[in-house]
């Protein structure tokens, strides 16, 4: 009994009683009001404490049903974050792994672990930068490459074996990099010191690359890239190996720093339609083949301080920027040169020729 008072619902029925008696007898004490009115205007008095009542009813049975559904909302989002940190764990665990058998003694196990890491950076974008430093790492590491084909010297079969591995890890750093006109992240490249063969990032979006002192065998290709940051060649070189070593840019943007400064060219180099939007220099460089820059354009600095070109050169660009050096730039006399219209060439003594800006 002593519960049932403590109800809020029937103190609401006491409540609605007394004032439908009270409201009903006050009524009655007026003779120009009928009973039926009376009972009637009463039972609305009581009436409307009964529905205060429900609303305050459904509005608790709303609010309790908010906290339930935050603390459900609550208990999902734990959830998720423990399945997120545990997500974040076997990811670590792999990426642990992955790198300690990258020093394997066996080629197969260094290649299944250079797959592991570039599937992991397709499974977490966020590993991705840290995915290419590793494979640009293990590129960066001393090698002696395997004799070019014809050479008296016999073939190594674990250099062959190693080759085949960092051919693997060039092809990942290419597959990782997105396209040239994709949205999204940049990723940066550090190969300073690594001996490359066959390196292709054509058409890729690429942020800043480092090739310093880089040894870059057979052809390698940039051409279609995009370069949003600097880009570094400095004494970088390519060199013959099993087919010859040119170096292709066609059509390729450099948004920033083009460093190419002391860089040798042993092939051909074609930098044909290519844009450098930023400083470039290529101080020093020796170009031992053909040295293309047709329709290139350079809108901001260009140096060519002591650059040599000792094959057929193409060097009409489509525009160039007011900003240039042309100091003791050398070609050979006896190899055809095309140059832009503001520029001539002067025979020196010891048979060579050099690029100077027309007088006036």
């Amino acid at each position: 009994m002593v519960k049932l008072w403590r109800s809020p619902l029937a103190w609401t029925f006491a409540a609605s009683l007394v004032l439908l008696l009270g409201v009903g007898g006050w009524l009655l004490t007026d003779p120009a009001t009928s009973r039926s009115d009376a009972l009637k205007t009463g039972g609305l008095a009581g009436g409307a404490i009964v529905a205060l009542y429900a609303l305050w009813l459904n509005d608790r049975r709303r609010r309790v049903e908010e906290r339930r559904q935050d603390i459900e909302r609550q208990r999902h989002e734990l959830e998720s974050q423990r399945a997120e940190q545990d997500r974040e764990r076997v990811a670590d665990e792999r990426f642990a792994k992955a790198v300690e058998l990258l020093g394997h003694a066996a080629d197969q196990v260094r290649v299944g672990a250079l797959h592991a890491l570039a599937g992991l950076a397709r499974s977490r974008p966020e590993y991705t930068q840290t995915v290419l430093d590793v494979l640009c790492s293990y590129l960066r590491r001393p090698f002696r490459r395997p004799p070019k084909s014809g050479s008296d010297a016999s073939p190594d079969p674990e250099l062959e074996r190693e080759l085949t591995v960092r051919l693997t890890a060039q092809r990942l750093i290419t597959d990782l990099l997105p396209g040239r006109d994709e949205e999204g992240p940049v990723y940066d490249l550090d190969l300073t010191g690594a001996t490359l063969e066959y390196f292709d990032l054509s058409g890729k979006l690429i942020g800043g690359l480092l090739l310093r002192y880089t040894s870059l065998h057979s052809t390698t290709n940039f051409s279609g890239c995009r370069f949003k940051r600097r880009v570094y060649l400095t004494a970088a070189g390519t060199e013959t190996a099993r087919l010859v070593g040119h170096f292709r840019c066609r059509g390729a943007v450099f948004e920033s720093h083009a460093w190419f400064s002391g860089t040798s060219f042993a092939e051909k180099a074609d930098f044909t339609d290519t844009t450098f939007a930023g400083k470039t220099t290529f101080k020093d460089a020796n170009f031992a083949q053909e040295a293309l820059f047709g329709g290139a354009v350079a809108s901001f600095e260009l140096d060519l301080r002591r650059t040599r070109f000792e094959g057929q050169t193409d060097l009409r660009f489509a525009s160039l920027t007011a900003s240039i050096s042309l100091y003791n730039t050398r070609v050979l006399a006896e190899k055809e040169v095309q140059l832009p219209e503001v520029w001539e060439l002067e025979e020196l003594r010891d048979g060579d020729s050099r690029i100077v800006a027309k007088a006036g």
